[in-house]
């Protein structure tokens, strides 16, 4: 693994009309660049996760796994907002000196893949063999894959949308109530809001999962309890160790930045922008899931020329894209995306 950051000589250009100046981005590597430069595979990643995708994607990534980084060059860049590395609310505002926090202008999932794809310059890529996202990432991807359709070769896009819906944008609201509500969260410092924070992955993390999932895993023994439910000490445990690795401002623009999404924004349509592309496409659905349902990736799969879909069984809901990968593994194999790649004459970008 090779951990580094790229910091862009220019100002970098948001959607809103805003720039950043000294914009950077953090960014990870496993493997090691091919003679060809065909070996890559680029990964986005979910919301709130981050560049080191062994962290959160270990059933698919290592050495003899379906994605082998000694095989392939592996790429995975944290996103514009996110607290792990690249420009975000918890960074020094170049022209202030101070942090940003709320201060820091809003940006799209556009913005971010615009930042992707000026990373993927930067590190002469001219070929993506693979590029996958899921959830979040999966939105970015398709954003990249409309962007960069002649680099892209194989996409896959797993439990994702061509547009936030009203659904989402109203969970993202209500986790934004919860952040608001904590009156630390105005002040302009890092781990502002612990409670607020708390409160608002708390929110959403049924959504996440599936009542099946909860009931099966949390189930009570005891038929006299009366206190201190196990579903209840789950959603205080995940919220209090989301708070720990995450920043309340960070969430908060990320979610604004969710509610964005739309690959039809100044294109002529919503299935006109997925007609664009061109490349070879695995969707990936999972039956259970309530955040993000498979009539959004049907919908998807119905408009991309050349898409096939799978669809994964599970009782985890939404998260099972992190949680299943003994399925993906199989879907992926049983799938037209050819993971083949011939010798690694081995050279670094």
């Amino acid at each position: 693994m090779n951990c580094k950051t790229y910091t862009f000589s220019k100002p970098f250009q948001l959607e809103s009309g805003e720039k950043l100046s000294n914009a950077q981005i953090r960014y990870n590597t496993y493997g090691v660049l091919n003679e060809r430069k065909d070996n890559v595979i680029w990964v986005c990643h979910a919301l709130t996760a981050s560049s080191e995708i062994h962290d959160w994607w270990a059933g698919l990534f290592g050495s003899g796994n379906v994605f082998d980084p000694d095989k392939y060059f592996i790429v995975c860049a944290n996103n514009l907002g996110s607290p792990y590395g690249t420009t975000s609310p918890d960074h020094l505002n170049p022209e202030t000196a101070e942090r940003y926090g709320m201060s820091f202008p809003e940006f799209t999932l556009r913005d971010t893949a615009n930042l992707t794809i000026d990373l993927m310059d930067h590190l002469d890529i001219a070929s993506v063999h693979l590029l996958i996202g899921g959830s979040c990432g999966g939105n970015i991807a398709l954003e990249i894959a409309i962007a960069q359709g002649q680099v892209i070769k194989n996409l896959a896009l797993l439990c994702c949308s061509a547009r936030e819906m009203p659904w989402t944008i109203a969970i993202h609201q209500s986790q934004r109530i919860a952040l608001d509500s904590d009156p630390d969260f105005k002040n302009n410092k890092s781990n502002s809001a612990i409670d607020g924070l708390c409160a608002a992955r708390a929110f959403a993390l049924p959504f996440y999962r599936t009542a099946q999932s909860m009931n099966t895993r949390q189930q009570e023994e005891n038929l006299n309890k009366l206190t201190n439910f196990k579903s209840a000490s789950y959603i205080d445990y995940q919220g209090e160790k989301f708070a720990k690795r995450f920043d309340a401002h960070c969430y908060y623009k990320l979610l604004n930045a969710l509610d964005t999404h739309n690959i039809g924004r100044n294109k002529d349509s919503i299935s006109a922008a997925l007609a664009s592309i061109k490349t070879n496409t695995l969707v990936i659905g999972i039956d259970t899931d309530l955040f993000i349902p498979v009539n959004e990736q049907l919908f998807i799969v119905e408009h991309i020329p050349n898409a096939s879909y799978a669809e994964i069984k599970s009782m985890f809901g939404h998260d099972a894209f992190l949680i299943e990968t003994e399925q993906i593994k199989t879907i992926f194999q049983a799938s037209n995306i050819n993971l083949s790649i011939s010798s690694t004459i081995k050279s670094h970008p």
